[in-house]
């Protein structure tokens, strides 16, 4: 009988010792973000469940974290950062920033989740390199990434309504051009914008998104895919936003249609690591000195922009004055070998006539594009060459300024489309006056690879979303 009741009093205790693990998940993994050669933010968001609820979505859950951060694998010399509170107002992402690192430096880091401090779990191990810094003549190799709109993906449609040849199973992985990124263990990788599609997919059935749950969701639902969570757990990123991540196609400033234009620089703010948490003051424009020979900007083109329905001309900018003038004053500061401009629209193109959108479009923002080539002729800037999102093709252009463009195209086979080519009447350049030494012969997913040397030249590879050169540049 003793034997008995000691039985159930076990039992009894296991039960309630049970109840009391940590029940915070973190299905969309964690995140570095902003690495330079001193600092980095690291992020993760509670959840309530491992993957997608009955509603498609991932709901957050009230809890604590902290980051153990150490330089080995086994956190022998680890350092904890403070304790923060998972909290509904922000989403549950809680976000820390780090400082005094080490240049050039390997870190490894991971979690401590849990309802309350005194019941966590440690989570999964991550890492990140930080940047060597300009006295540094080392090897550096990025990739760059643009357009995945989730509803085509997953539900297996083409650009052209076609089915995707992307299998069921790989789908439920997600983007195969993440696996592909993966395994060339770049230093950082570079999202230039529609990250997500708030207006998409835009039918009776599934409107676009507007309300701030709705909003929400299409960031749960992108960066829970085990590809991504695997990806981001090694590869810290830089990240700009277009229009569709903003507010809806070719969306400005202007208008009461919903979301708007605070609720869009808030929550792309939210969402990702480009700023210390509560951060809406610090510009999103920045350039990071990456080695000797490297040194990236990233440009900030909507939160600044004129309204798109004015006149083309001087009055007229999708920077925004005081962008321009930072970007003037610190490419002339610059002695990096080179010196690249990753836009989330394009500069050179060309792209479709009827758009108003970018620097390419007649009737859009081509007169400060062209003073802006005038402006790096005069300053005499060496090695100064542009990457862009946004277009949903590959492709190489030369501007007749000589200014060079490399255009990443969209991650997915689902997004990718043909596009336009100098000499097109239906493009921004029906004369042909830009030279395209490449654009891809088959609409498909992939990224641009690019790769300093330590002997200060460049490659940039255009890649497929398996992973295969299709194009390479050497600089």
């Amino acid at each position: 009988m003793r034997y008995l009741i000691l039985t159930i009093v076990l039992l009894a205790v296991s039960s309630v010792l049970a109840s009391d693990k940590p029940k915070p998940f973190s299905a969309q993994g964690e995140f570095a973000g902003e690495v330079t050669t001193t600092t980095a933010l690291l992020q993760t968001r509670l959840t309530a469940t491992k993957g997608l609820n009955a509603d498609g979505d991932i709901a957050g859950a009230p809890g604590v974290v902290r980051f153990q951060i150490a330089t080995n694998s086994s956190f022998s010399n680890a350092q904890l950062t403070d304790w923060q509170t998972a909290e509904a107002k922000n989403d549950f992402i809680v976000r820390a920033q780090l400082t005094g690192l080490k240049p050039g430096t390997l870190y490894s880091y991971r979690t401590q989740i849990g309802k309350s401090r005194d019941a966590v779990r440690v989570g999964r191990s991550r890492h990140f390199t930080t940047l060597p810094g300009a006295e540094q003549s080392v090897p550096v190799n990025f990739c760059v990434g643009s357009c995945m709109i989730y509803d085509r993906f997953i539900k297996g449609e083409n650009a052209d309504r076609s089915p995707s040849s992307t299998p069921v199973e790989e789908r439920k992985l997600g983007y195969p051009s993440f696996s592909a990124m993966t395994k060339l263990k770049p230093t950082f990788f570079v999202g230039t914008g529609e990250i997500v599609y708030y207006d998409w997919p835009r039918t009776k059935t599934e409107p676009a998104a507007q309300t701030l749950p709705q909003l929400r969701k299409k960031w749960h639902e992108q960066f829970r895919f085990p590809r991504l969570v695997e990806f981001f757990g090694q590869t810290p990123a830089y990240w700009s936003k277009d229009d569709h991540d903003f507010r809806f196609d070719d969306a400005d400033l202007t208008g009461a249609k919903l979301p708007l234009p605070k609720t869009g620089i808030d929550l792309f703010r939210e969402q990702l690591p480009i700023a210390p948490a509560g951060d809406k003051k610090t510009p999103t424009y920045r350039t990071h000195r990456v080695s000797k020979h490297l040194q990236f900007w990233l440009t900030e083109g909507r939160d600044h922009r004129s309204p798109k329905a004015m006149k083309d001309g001087p009055g007229k900018s999708l920077w925004g004055k005081t962008q321009r003038k930072w970007l003037q004053r610190t490419l002339r500061e610059s002695d990096a070998t080179w010196k690249i401009l990753i836009s989330p629209t394009p500069m050179v193109g060309p792209d479709g006539k009827r758009k108003k959108d970018n620097h390419t479009n007649i009737g859009g923002y081509r007169h400060e594009a062209q003073f802006f080539f005038n402006w790096l002729k005069a300053n005499k800037i060496s090695g100064f060459l542009t990457v862009c999102g946004d277009r949903h093709w590959q492709f190489h252009s030369i501007h007749p300024s000589g200014v060079e463009e490399f255009g990443c195209g969209a991650l997915n086979d689902e997004n990718a489309i043909r596009g336009h080519a100098p000499g097109d009447p239906s493009s921004t350049d029906p004369d042909g006056l830009i030279k395209q030494p490449f654009k891809y012969a088959e609409p498909t997913g992939g990224f641009l690879h690019i790769l300093s040397r330590e002997n200060g030249t460049l490659r940039i590879e255009f890649r497929d979303d398996h992973g295969k050169v299709l194009h390479a540049v050497e600089k």
